[in-house]
């Protein structure tokens, strides 16, 4: 099963640039131009990693980061932004971005790091869940 990742951003450009890139590398890539529209995908389709812009019109970036912490806390999400600011790096720290990467995307080594760092991450949680859930079947099994 492909790896599934959302790219939200309100520049076209940067969407389909990213949506190609992220394509060519395996992963299978939906896009939305702002949050509100990210969340309404979020709730009809299973996404494994967000990367979302901060700045964006309707429903920016870190309100749509404290509504997938809240809704879906599994999702890893990495902020973008050209709006290099302490208060946005701060504002992605309090709500628990995977990290943050600043605009222009010119070279795309370090967004693919923070991509494949956050599958990893999933990876490790899905495995606890797993042995969780074996330890508890097991557990199921035995009369005290």
């Amino acid at each position: 099963m492909k790896k599934q990742l959302l790219v939200v951003d309100d520049e076209a450009e940067i969407r389909r640039m990213l949506e190609r890139h992220f394509r060519v590398l395996g992963y299978a890539v939906v896009t939305a131009s702002q949050g509100a529209e990210a969340l309404e995908i979020l709730a009809q389709r299973r996404v494994d990693v967000v990367i979302s812009d901060i700045m964006m019109p309707v429903m920016d970036g870190v309100s749509l980061l404290r509504e997938i912490r809240r809704q879906y806390p599994m999702i890893r999400v990495i902020m973008i932004t050209g709006q290099v600011t302490l208060e946005n790096a701060l504002a992605c720290m309090r709500n628990q971005a995977d990290t943050c990467i600043f605009k222009p995307l010119t070279e795309l080594a370090q967004l693919e790091q923070a991509v494949e760092h956050a599958f990893q991450g999933l990876e490790r949680w899905n495995q606890i869940f797993r042995e969780l859930q074996g330890m508890s079947a097991a557990g199921e099994g035995h009369v005290s």
